[in-house]
């Protein structure tokens, strides 16, 4: 027999992670070829096949963060729950506004909202659960680079 006190950890871990698949779907209709539209790219930008494993890998941190947080009895978890709400809502927007829209200046202002939620986040967290916040430290380097990288498309694809 399957104890109720054993399954719902992992229960509620698994919503998480799956916010976070949510979330990754959006690549699956959306991601592609950025030279298909005739953008041209930064010479620092990573080649598609690392995409993958870096956002498989983040989004695991990012689900087992939240799980984390929402685990916590911390005066401040309300609100580092609140937070990785946002970021996950950013997160997911992006993707369709880049690829599917291909609207560099409004991907850059989402991924703009999606770092402040994840820069706010984190010190948040860290008081809530270090190691939530912890585990939020890859992502914030991921999507700093990613936001650069964002810009860097906008600055040499300019539309007059």
């Amino acid at each position: 027999m399957i104890n109720k006190n054993n399954i719902t950890p992992v229960l509620t871990w698994l919503a998480f992670y799956v916010c976070t698949c949510l979330a990754a779907a959006g690549a699956i209709w959306f991601g592609g070829d950025l030279n298909a539209n005739g953008w041209i790219s930064p010479n620092f930008a990573p080649p598609p096949w690392v995409f993958g494993p870096v956002w498989t890998t983040l989004y695991l941190l990012i689900a087992t963060s939240g799980y984390l947080i929402s685990k916590s009895h911390h005066k401040l978890a309300g609100l580092a729950l609140g937070l990785w709400c946002v970021q996950m809502t950013a997160n997911t927007i992006w993707t369709p506004v880049f690829f599917g829209a291909f609207d560099l200046r409004g991907s850059l202002f989402i991924i703009a909202i999606l770092w402040l939620s994840i820069t706010a986040y984190i010190p948040i967290a860290l008081k809530a659960n270090k190691l939530a916040g912890y585990l939020f430290t890859p992502y914030w380097l991921w999507v700093s680079f990613a936001a650069y990288l964002n810009f860097a498309y906008l600055k040499l694809n300019a539309v007059s």
